[in-house]
């Protein structure tokens, strides 16, 4: 349904997006993740027609987003990040005027637009001004006009950008009734919205793409911890028992009462089980330990850490991105 094929776009010096390539089939529900600046939005706009790609190909259902730039645009909804709405119009004519844009024939406009207030459960406001509706409700009315034409495919950018916890709460519970019936592309750079909502993830950082799979497959590609707690006499001499140990990539301490310290010990890989090592260490350190457990990596720690390094001078990460 989309495809990006080595997705190039430059604003002068600015490389925004770098070779990115990604396929999502009809029906898939894919959240796009990122900071703020990782050019998850320009490649969306580049997706929906609004600006071209400096080099690569884009295309929906098949059709060019340059060259078949108006059929495209027929087959998308979309909800931008700026929710563009005519605060002077109520809700009810300001769907009416987005059916006009949409080329929806006066005799169906009607059923169209009952169809969507339904849909986006805004009975209750159809004929107040959209002035005087709270953000969640212009979010459902921004949802609303894009629901209008009923696309096959929907995409939002920060779809909850400035809710309060329970429009946040509203505007998600929405959003999963809405990804029944037809491809739908979430973009944020908040962990848990795309994490509650899609059944994929496409990591992106410094325009390029770090990771893409499944909750689950993202955190398989994770390295796996072990938690100590040790009673050294200072978080260093823990530290000086265990940096030697093959297989151990980093090691957090933290000072507790009574000599105790604890450990955050993170493997190079997923595979590695550190517990034997560290209990052997910490037994010829003469190093009483009164907890060892393993501790497999968060989705969150994982996405930090895919998204922290910056682009190599060729556009390709640097090693270590990716796990």
């Amino acid at each position: 349904m989309i495809e990006l094929t080595q997705v190039h776009k430059r604003f002068g010096q600015v490389h925004a997006v770098r070779g990115v390539s990604f396929r999502i089939e009809p029906g898939q529900i894919v959240g796009v993740l990122g900071p703020n600046g990782a050019g998850k939005s320009t490649t969306i706009r580049m997706i929906t027609g609004s600006m071209p790609p400096t080099s690569g190909r884009v295309s929906v259902d098949g059709l060019d987003a340059v060259d078949d730039s108006l059929e495209v645009r027929q087959r998308l909804g979309y909800l931008p990040e700026a929710n563009p709405l005519y605060p002077e119009m109520s809700v009810a004519g300001y769907l009416r005027y987005r059916a006009g844009l949409f080329g929806i024939r006066r005799s169906h406009r009607a059923a169209a637009i009952n169809k969507v207030i339904d849909r986006c459960w805004l009975s209750e406001v159809t004929h107040r001004r959209l002035a005087h509706l709270s953000k969640g409700f212009r979010q459902r009315v921004g949802l609303a006009a894009a629901l209008i034409h009923d696309p096959p495919v929907l995409i939002l950018d920060e779809p909850t950008n400035g809710l309060d916890p329970s429009q946040i709460a509203e505007t998600r519970s929405l959003i999963r009734d809405l990804a029944g019936d037809r491809t739908m592309l979430l973009v944020s750079h908040i962990l848990p919205e795309v994490e509650r909502t899609c059944d994929r993830i496409i990591v992106f950082a410094w325009g390029e793409i770090r990771a893409d799979g499944t909750p689950d497959h993202l955190l398989s590609r994770g390295r796996a911890t072990v938690v100590l707690e040790a009673n050294a006499p200072t978080p260093d001499a823990l530290v000086s028992a265990l940096r030697a140990l093959p297989g151990v990539s980093g090691i957090e301490t933290a000072a507790l009462d009574d000599g105790w310290v604890r450990a955050t010990i993170e493997g190079k890989s997923r595979e590695t089980d550190l517990r034997e090592p560290i209990a052997r260490a910490c037994r010829d350190a003469n190093l009483l330990v009164r907890e060892l457990r393993p501790s497999k990596e968060s989705l969150e720690s994982l996405y930090l850490r895919l998204v922290q390094d910056e682009p190599g001078p060729a556009g390709k990460s640097k090693p270590g991105a990716t796990p």
